[in-house]
């Protein structure tokens, strides 16, 4: 039987990482400060913003769904910037944030809807291909797909 199967995925997902790079840990802070800024501006100044990206088919009000993903915004982020011996997990949840959120970018395109100077469908179709960025970022920064545990891996 192998550690991961001895220990339990989950518990070797969420056991402290040492620390990574100076340049992964930068990275890391500064995707945490820009998800709690961006959260942040959720619930105040881009609140209609943030409305445009709602795609139709989310059966909740638009404004529930800006201030519950600001909300959300704003604790990744400072899980990202405070939780750095738990950054593989971390890092995963807001890997997974980002691919959950895509559908509001490609509604807004789909949609033409502005917002954010996103005035042109190029300008918005150009947009969707930063968030793949994001995610690869988030997974870099921390680490967190190479630091992963694998089921039937020996380490």
């Amino acid at each position: 039987m192998t550690r991961v199967a001895k220990r339990g995925l989950l518990q070797q997902l969420v056991e402290p990482k040492p620390p990574t790079s100076k340049l992964r840990s930068g990275v890391r802070i500064a995707l945490g400060a820009m998800l709690a800024f961006a959260g942040t501006t959720h619930l105040t100044v881009a609140r209609e913003e943030f409305q445009a990206q709602v795609p139709e088919f989310v059966p909740l009000d638009t404004d529930v769904v800006v201030v519950a993903s600001g909300i959300v915004e704003i604790t990744l982020g400072a899980a990202l910037i405070l939780l750095a011996k738990r950054r593989v997990p971390v890092g995963l949840v807001v890997a997974l944030f980002f691919i959950a959120i895509f559908p509001g970018n490609i509604a807004q395109w789909v949609h033409a809807r502005d917002g954010f100077g996103l005035d042109t469908d190029s300008k918005r179709f150009i947009r969707l291909f930063f968030q793949p960025v994001l995610v690869a970022a988030a997974l870099w920064s921390t680490a967190a797909w190479r630091d992963r545990p694998r089921l039937g891996a020996r380490r």
